[in-house]
């Protein structure tokens, strides 16, 4: 796995250096926004840890920009702890979101629980890994990971897709925002409810023709959301 790191404080990227480097994992890393750009453009990268004050561009320009030429993960590392700063992260389409100080066994692990969501589906499907709705409005290959909407890609996030990918395996299930926080990112929240919610307004602007009155995903208050609609029989 190669590893992009975007961060300006010497110690904390020489310190995850030297423990992904222990992991086996191939690590690049700049400290300005501007040069994370033209590295990420250069070389094809598996993941990105972006720090949002950076040097140069902004931190929060560079996922906004990385996100309009690519769904690689982006795990952003900062020291901005309100809660609006984590959901605007989430919202530029970052995968997760990590709070200065850390552990740095913290974040590996949250690299591996991102790798283990966004694996490939086909062991996991039993039925039939290509799914339409609405008379083939939204196609979903769920081994290919591809999705369209209208006959256009829909470019999901890793994480948007694997969210999507926990609805239709159960349409019309009932998922607790805790129970989506540990299938989608590998762990229980533990007060940050509104990742989740921020994961699933990212997801409905990309497929609904309306994000805000979905047909596909709905909110159930006081419960947590479901897939309101069945996939087109093959058949008909």
């Amino acid at each position: 796995m190669r590893i992009l790191i975007v961060e300006d404080e010497p110690k904390i990227r020489d310190v995850l250096m030297a423990y992904f480097q222990k992991e086996g994992w191939e690590v690049d890393y700049t400290s300005d926004g501007y040069e994370a750009i033209r590295k990420f453009d250069y070389s094809q990268h598996d993941l990105i840890i972006l720090d949002l004050m950076i040097e140069g561009l902004p931190g929060e320009e560079v996922c906004r920009l990385i996100r309009e030429k690519s769904n690689v993960p982006i795990i952003m590392l900062t020291s901005k702890s309100r809660e609006a700063d984590t959901i605007n992260g989430l919202n530029l389409g970052a995968d997760d979101y990590i709070v200065k100080p850390f552990r740095v066994k913290e974040v590996i692990a949250r690299i591996r629980a991102l790798f283990r969501r966004i694996a490939p589906l086909k062991e996991e499907q039993d039925e039939p890994t290509v799914l339409t709705f609405h008379k083939g409005r939204l196609v979903v290959n769920l081994e290919d990971r591809e999705v369209l909407v209208d006959g256009q890609p829909a470019n999901l996030t890793a994480t948007e897709f694997k969210l999507l990918s926990v609805f239709l395996s159960k349409p019309g299930k009932v998922y607790s925002r805790s129970d989506l926080s540990y299938k989608v990112q590998g762990y229980r929240f533990q007060g940050d409810v509104r990742t989740i919610d921020a994961h699933v307004k990212n997801l409905r602007k990309k497929i609904e023709k309306d994000h805000r009155s979905p047909e596909y995903i709905q909110t159930l208050v006081g419960t947590g959301y479901k897939f309101a609609v069945l996939p087109d029989d093959p058949k008909a």
